[in-house]
């Protein structure tokens, strides 16, 4: 395992946080809400990315400065795991693994999330739900946590309002999906507060709810754990 650096309090400083396949920057505006200074990287440029972007290989770059920072969040690509790249036919890798071992090697505090489909490959993961912050939208996503770092489950609030179908506009009284080919862009940057965003970017977003939430747990870990100021 890499040696990491050891965390001290600085005056004035907030603490660093990694954004491992970051894409458009949903987790990272969470995290960065919470009070962290954030770095993205990802293989793709990512010019909508609203933070520090490095263009690299997420895995390569964890192994080798994954240690430098204090709170380590990754987004392995999920499309291994959805019904519709299944449905297609298509390859993908399955990064998972790989990324948690990059992330258990830093040495760091971290999570690395995923969609429903991976949750047997995820380590007793915590599931957050659009619900939970008050989003009209329910994009259910899947935490796995370590490095010392534990989330608790929130309690999961009934679905009572139906969904749209994936590709139809939204009727009155529905919320809507936000996946594949959606339309009504401006509505769901509204609903999952990413305003920067093309359809691209929000097909696959966190909610940066879920990543303020939890990030401003990880600020109390450190805070406990590591006498990071919060």
């Amino acid at each position: 395992m890499t040696q990491p650096t050891p965390i001290r309090r600085v005056p004035g400083r907030r603490p660093s946080l990694l954004d491992l396949y970051c894409c458009q920057g949903g987790a990272a505006k969470g995290y960065a809400d919470a009070g962290f200074d954030v770095t993205g990287v990802d293989k793709d440029p990512q010019p909508r990315y609203p933070y520090r972007f490095v263009q690299a290989d997420a895995i390569a770059y964890a192994l080798e400065h994954g240690a430098e920072f204090d709170f380590i969040h990754a987004s392995p690509p999920c499309q291994h795991d959805t019904d519709c790249q299944r449905i297609q036919g298509r390859e993908h890798p399955d990064l998972i693994a790989p990324t948690r071992a990059a992330l258990e090697a830093a040495g760091r505090p971290w999570v690395m999330e995923n969609v429903g489909g991976a949750r047997p490959k995820l380590h007793s993961p915590v599931m957050l739900c659009g619900q939970m912050f008050g989003l009209a939208n329910y994009r259910h996503r899947f935490f796995e946590s370590g490095g010392g770092f534990t989330l608790t489950q929130p309690d999961h609030p009934a679905h009572t309002v139906p969904q749209a179908k994936m590709g139809r506009p939204i009727p009155p009284g529905h919320f809507g999906q936000f996946v594949g080919n959606f339309s009504g862009v401006p509505l769901a940057r509204k609903v999952l507060g990413v305003p920067w965003m093309n359809r691209d970017g929000i097909r696959e977003c966190i909610p940066p709810a879920y990543t303020e939430h939890i990030g401003r747990a990880a600020l109390a870990h450190l805070a406990t754990a590591l006498g990071v100021a919060a």
